[in-house]
């Protein structure tokens, strides 16, 4: 899979799993994975070693990466969670389209 329906910066809200029904923005796209990092969802807990002298090591919260299927668009004229429609104008340039609303964004 080396397509995913998101970019970096669109928000979105989450499907399915632990944090399903919550908004975010995206931060991250790995297409090869087909993946995404949402900001401030999927947290997962790591454990730091240090690596240098006085650097701390310690329990840090980062954000994991889900799939790209678990994540809807969601539109930012209408506000709801939307299937995305492309649409290719005269002059041959590309748009996104909300499923909704029919608004280009």
């Amino acid at each position: 899979m080396n397509q995913v329906h998101v970019k970096k910066g669109d928000t979105v809200m989450i499907i399915s799993g632990k944090d399903r029904g919550q908004k975010g923005k995206v931060l991250e796209v790995s297409p090869k994975e087909g993946k995404v990092i949402v900001e401030g969802r999927n947290i997962a807990t790591k454990h730091l070693k240090p690596r240098q002298m006085g650097q701390a090591g310690g329990i840090v919260k980062v954000e994991s990466p889900l799939y790209a299927s678990k994540v809807m668009l969601v539109c930012p004229k209408c506000g709801k969670q939307t299937r995305l429609a492309h649409k290719i104008f005269e002059d041959g340039t590309k748009a996104r389209l909300c499923k909704n609303c029919g608004e280009t964004f």
